[in-house]
């Protein structure tokens, strides 16, 4: 583990960290975040500290979210990363998005759809699959139905 310098109280850009540590659409933003946060020792951090650890979709917002309450003295349990679809239903959402696109269409168009529809889902499994992503989505994508 790192050593951090930790500071008691809360930074003056809190409520800006508090809402980029929620923001639903952007994984790389919680991250950061959680890393800002856990530099500052306060109640009201490790509370969204401990949120993200426990309701992050994105395990790597999780596991940061756990190293720094680990920084900051506390001992939390390590979060599982969740099996599964991330999404109740993204299948659906991910067949929706395909069958509004003209036959014969492109992986590429089907992505840049899915982003631009979905920024969620997107950007959630990019955050989840990393260096995988596009395999996995162009695999989804192939399996998918045709139109």
């Amino acid at each position: 583990m790192s050593q951090v310098d930790i500071t008691i109280g809360l930074p003056e850009n809190y409520e800006q960290l508090k809402t980029s540590s929620n923001r639903s659409s952007n994984w790389r933003e919680r991250l950061s975040a959680v890393e800002e946060l856990g530099k500052w020792e306060h109640a009201k951090i490790m509370d969204i500290l401990n949120h993200r650890m426990n309701n992050d979709l994105v395990y790597a917002v999780q596991e940061a979210a756990y190293r720094q309450l680990q920084l900051l003295g506390e001992s939390p349990q390590k979060p599982a990363r969740r099996k599964g679809e991330l999404f109740k239903g993204v299948n659906k959402v991910l067949l929706r998005v395909k069958k509004s696109l003209p036959a014969g269409h492109s992986y590429e168009e089907f992505k840049d759809k899915l982003k631009r529809m979905r920024e969620d889902i997107y950007d959630t499994y990019e955050g989840d699959k990393g260096d995988e992503f596009d395999a996995w989505l162009q695999g989804v994508w192939s399996s998918l139905g045709s139109k």
